[in-house]
């Protein structure tokens, strides 16, 4: 009887082990979705782009100027046609993860990033990504940059 009972606890906990190794942490799953976007910008795959965003996304941008600091919007459906559009040179943006915090169902994402034109330095800046979780999958709901051409970090 005893044996009996030992086989079918001991098959369950493989399969308890074998599964938790495959499961990815939230931090491994929200940057595979922020690396899935800069993927998709540097092959012009816009729909690739799209997979990691929510359906009411904000984009944003702090630009520093003579006048002073300023929040600018921009249209996500602009960002993706701009993505879409056939370029002999590959946007690359390089970035860093330095913080993931989560709390529950939402999480905020801090990536410092160098933006290349092909192999051209262009300009550098931070990224900050807040997602939610969305029927089980993390999705980008809003994202502010700042861009500027010196103090860069290097990646």
């Amino acid at each position: 009887m005893k044996v009996s009972l030992i086989l079918p606890l001991f098959l369950f906990a493989q399969f308890l082990s074998l599964t938790t190794a495959n499961a990815q942490s939230p931090e491994e799953e929200i940057k595979k979705v922020i690396e899935l976007m800069f993927d998709g910008m540097r092959t012009n795959d816009s729909a690739k782009v799209h997979q990691s965003f929510a359906e009411d996304v904000l984009f944003q941008r702090i630009i520093s100027s003579e006048k002073g600091t300023e929040v600018n919007s921009s249209s996500f459906q602009s960002f993706l046609n701009s993505i879409g559009r056939p370029k002999e040179i590959i946007w690359d943006e390089r970035i860093t993860f330095e913080h993931i915090l989560i709390d529950g169902e939402m999480a905020t994402v801090w990536t410092p990033y160098r933006f290349y034109l092909g192999e051209q330095f262009s300009h550098c800046g931070v990224n900050v990504f807040t997602l939610y979780q969305q029927k089980g999958q993390w999705k980008i709901f809003h994202l502010v940059d700042t861009s500027r051409k010196t103090d860069c970090p290097t990646n």
